[in-house]
């Protein structure tokens, strides 16, 4: 595949994880060269005339209003860069500091910036030989952009701080030359063009939403599997009833779950008997919560969409010559969108654990109890429901919505911020979770449709049903389900139970 060609402004969704994860290369497009040369032309300009320009021939933050000789540009770049790196904690996965490598590019390629050429194409380099700047975690407030976390990526495109090559840790500048590049000096404005954004919490969305994708998708399968072993009936997600409130998940969900449950031997059993006139609603109202879940996805999709491709350095250059000093750096679109994706995939673990409540409780499920062979001998299932129920706590917390906090910085110049780099990185942890949950339900859902054989259920029931147990057998006696629950988890992301959706 040829490398792809960054413009800053047609990037997709379905590309940052390419480079970020599939580790497609990337270069510069020669629109974009032309775009960044004009704009540079401008800062250089300016610094010759001696203007005040913020950032350029200014200090920053709560310090704009000293002024900076022009020798001493290369100095404030570096200080800049080197103060700014206070990030702590665990540090970043090697595919979000990918996708933060990509953005930081594709947004310098927007032409507004008034960063040379090089400043890009050694980001562009480091990714394409797989120099990986090691990133603190914890640190952004996602006001200023992500300050810290991009200070320390910052770091290494000048010879410092720390980096990964080939899975070995080394100094920046030994990681630059083991790949055959030389760290730069940077120019007027180069760092701060380097540092103003919201490249983490944009690259840790766009990740986290590809995986809530899949855990949307298969979540729909999960359920279908759990409503056999339940002998639910399929008469809530009829076409005209899901059509009388149009939601546009509500209805896909809706339909996917009429798809799976078709030539269903289990709903047939029962469908003209009185087994039961309603289901609770975990079954009845799936296409209520999941498919109100793919709309808050969606919702985060289309704020990404926009900011992956925005200009968020502060000031911007135009092609006018004007220098504009404003706040697109400011994180809170992306924080209030990732906040609600939050919401949207702990209320899908939510649902499932109280399918897996229903499943192991032999009263409500009709199955033996706790779906064990001989109950009492053998507890089955029992405890695995309980780890699901201690994880939908925890999700509990971690939904808090993190955008509705402020705590002022830079002597109260940055009076408000929106915190969106902790909801991304909350965001990735509810999606670690809800994925176990899943698992947890699909496992069970498996073991109570082998009680319901041989009435064999809907094809794509079956075929989930039949994935499940190409990694974990049926329970026939008590054994740890903690290794199963990990099998059905990888084959849950492996996209073993996404079906055809």
């Amino acid at each position: 595949m040829p490398p792809l060609p960054l413009t800053g402004r047609d990037l997709s969704l379905v590309d940052v994880v390419a480079v970020a994860r599939d580790a497609r290369e990337v270069d510069v497009a020669a629109v974009a060269r032309e775009r960044m040369h004009a704009s540079r032309a401008t800062i250089e300009r300016l610094v010759a005339e001696g203007a005040s320009v913020y950032g350029v021939t200014t200090g920053f933050g709560d310090l704009a209003d000293v002024r900076i000789d022009a020798a001493q540009t290369a100095e404030l770049q570096r200080n800049l860069i080197r103060s700014h790196a206070a990030g702590v904690g665990d540090p970043l996965p090697g595919d979000v500091v990918r996708a933060m490598l990509l953005l930081r590019a594709n947004t310098l390629a927007i032409g507004l910036s008034g960063v040379r050429v090089d400043v890009a194409d050694l980001l562009c380099a480091m990714l394409n030989a797989a120099v990986t700047p090691i990133i603190p975690s914890r640190g952004s407030v996602g006001a200023s952009g992500d300050l810290a976390p991009l200070a320390h990526l910052a770091l290494v495109l000048i010879g410092e701080g720390e980096a990964t090559v080939g899975g070995s840790a080394m100094p920046g500048a030994e990681a630059l030359a083991a790949a055959g590049l030389e760290p730069i000096e940077l120019g007027a404005k180069e760092g701060l063009a380097l540092l103003n954004g919201t490249q983490l919490m944009a690259g840790i969305g766009t990740l986290a939403l590809r995986d809530a994708r899949l855990l949307a998708t298969s979540a729909d399968l999960i359920a279908a599997m759990s409503l056999e072993a339940m002998l639910g009936t399929a008469a809530a997600y009829a076409e005209p009833l899901v059509a009388a409130r149009p939601h546009p998940g509500q209805m896909a969900v809706a339909a996917r779950l009429r798809d799976l449950l078709r030539g269903s031997e289990i709903g047939e059993s029962h469908r003209s008997s009185e087994h039961r006139v309603q289901d609770a609603y975990s079954l009845r109202c799936i296409p209520q919560v999941h498919g109100a879940v793919r709309d808050a996805l969606e919702t985060l999709a289309r704020v990404l969409e926009v900011e992956i491709n925005a200009a968020t350095d502060n000031p911007l250059v135009f092609p006018s010559g004007e220098v504009i000093s404003g706040g697109n750096f400011h994180g809170e679109p992306v924080a209030m969108a990732l906040d609600y994706a939050k919401i949207a995939v702990a209320e899908l673990a939510s649902i499932s654990e109280r399918r897996t409540a229903r499943l192991v409780d032999a009263h409500l499920s009709g199955l033996p109890a706790f779906l064990a062979e001989r109950p009492g001998l053998e507890s089955g299932l029992m405890i695995a429901q309980y780890t699901a129920a201690a994880l939908v706590n925890e999700l509990q917390t971690l939904t808090h919505p993190s955008s509705v906090d402020s705590v002022p910085t830079s002597a109260n110049q940055e009076d408000h911020v929106s915190m969106g780099a902790t909801g991304a990185l909350h965001l990735r942890e509810v999606v670690d979770r809800a994925a176990s949950v899943l698992a947890i339900e699909a496992l069970c859902a498996a073991q109570g449709l082998d009680f319901r054989a041989p009435l064999r259920p809907g094809d794509g029931v079956a075929a989930g049903h039949a994935a499940v147990r190409s990694v974990a057998g049926h329970r026939d006696a008590d054994r740890p389900p903690a290794p199963e629950i990990a099998a059905v988890r990888g084959l849950l992301w492996a996209g073993g139970l996404a079906g055809d959706g």
